[in-house]
Parts: C-alpha cells; structure tokens; sequence
C-alpha cells in the first residue's frame, strides 16, 4: 500500500517503523570519491576577474574538506556556466579539467589548476568582459579522491616544506579567528559572486549583532 500511494522511500520508511530493517549499518563510513563545491551567485559574473574570485573561493573550500578528511584529489574540474532559463540572453556553458601531478589538497596548487581551466574555458579576452556573457553559477568538483598516506609518489617528488606548513597553520587560524580571516589575494574578502541573502533569518546563536535587544 506505502508502495502504491508514495515511493520506495515511504515503503521503507513503513517498514523501518514496524521493525523491518531496510538498510544495513555502516560501522565504518565509505571513503569519499569525489567532491564538489558549487554556488550560484547574487549578481551575474561578467568579467574574468570576478569569477577568478568566485573559483578561488570555492577551490579554497574545497582544499579545506580535502585537509579535513584527511584526503588528496588527482583530479579538479573548473566549470561555469550563464542562465540556461533566460534563452534571451547571450548563453554559454564551459567545463575544463586537469590531472594534479603529485596529487594534492594544497591549496595553491588547487587554486592554480582551476585559474588554468578557467582561461581555457572563458570565451574571449581574459581582460575583458565576457563578450556580454554573465555567468550566474560556478563550481569546484574533484576526483580520484584518496587518503594522503595512499597518494602514489612521483619519481622527482617536489620540495616544498614550506608549503605544507603553510596548510598546517592555514586550516587553525581561520578556526580561531573566523572564516575567511586569511585567504588567498585572488579570492579577496567580498565579491558580488556571494550568494543573496536579502531574507536570511537571525542568526541568533552565532553572530552577537542579530542578538534581539531589549530596552526598558
């Protein structure tokens, strides 16, 4: 009957509350394989610098859950695209993607391979507008997710300590003092790309300025 008036997942859910059981238990949760951090945004991007900041801060993201997780990528995918529900509009769409030779959750070398698969995917001039293109979403997704100990070592493995102790004390500071607090100069601290938030609710619990104030 669930089956007949809903969808498989209020069949199970009828189950579940009888006492069927419908999903095993994952003790151990599965390794990620891919990720992706995409965003649309308030007003629409139309010149290369703009969505610069838009990729960089989601590679960026990116990197963080990379670091998180304890995870290296092996392969990023930059893409944006222009409103596809405005056929009035100059439409155009472009996806590139490159191999991370040493893989990697460094930052910089994310946010370097997505610039590249940007200007290798923006139709026109880099310095200049887009040819009337205004890109409304853009995104991050990576590949070929493993965990740093299993990451396959190159013949001639770059010395770069520097970097990694960069990445070590990038992740705690933000933490301690905010998001965002320290970011690369291409991503900036404010952009038009951010997503609107004309009618957001109070953030009560985490922001002392929404705080309702009661005068008597």
């Amino acid at each position: 009957m669930a089956r007949k008036i809903g969808t498989v997942v209020l069949e199970c859910l009828v189950a579940e509350l009888r006492g069927i059981p419908c999903m095993d238990l994952e003790e151990v949760a599965p390794q990620r394989k891919g990720m992706a951090v995409t965003r649309s945004v308030g007003e629409p991007m139309t010149s290369f610098d703009v969505l610069a900041q838009a990729i960089t801060a989601h590679a960026t993201r990116a990197c963080e859950k990379l670091r998180i997780h304890g995870l290296v990528a092996g392969t990023l995918t930059a893409f944006f695209h222009t409103n596809r529900h405005k056929s009035d509009r100059p439409q155009h769409s472009a996806s590139r993607s490159v191999s991370l030779k040493p893989m990697s959750a460094d930052t910089f070398d994310l946010v370097g391979a997505a610039m590249r698969c940007i200007r290798a995917g923006w139709k026109g001039d880099p310095s200049g507008n887009g040819h009337g293109y205004g890109y409304t979403k853009a995104g991050i997704i990576l590949d070929d997710l493993i965990r740093a100990e299993d990451a396959p070592r190159l013949l001639f493995e770059p010395d770069r300590p520097r970097s990694a102790s960069l990445m070590k004390a990038l992740d705690p500071f933000n933490d301690r003092f905010g998001k965002n607090t320290m970011v690369l100069a291409t991503k900036r601290f404010e952009g038009s790309w951010g997503l609107p938030a004309d009618h957001q609710s109070p953030r009560y619990t985490t922001r002392i300025t929404d705080m309702p104030i009661v005068r008597v």
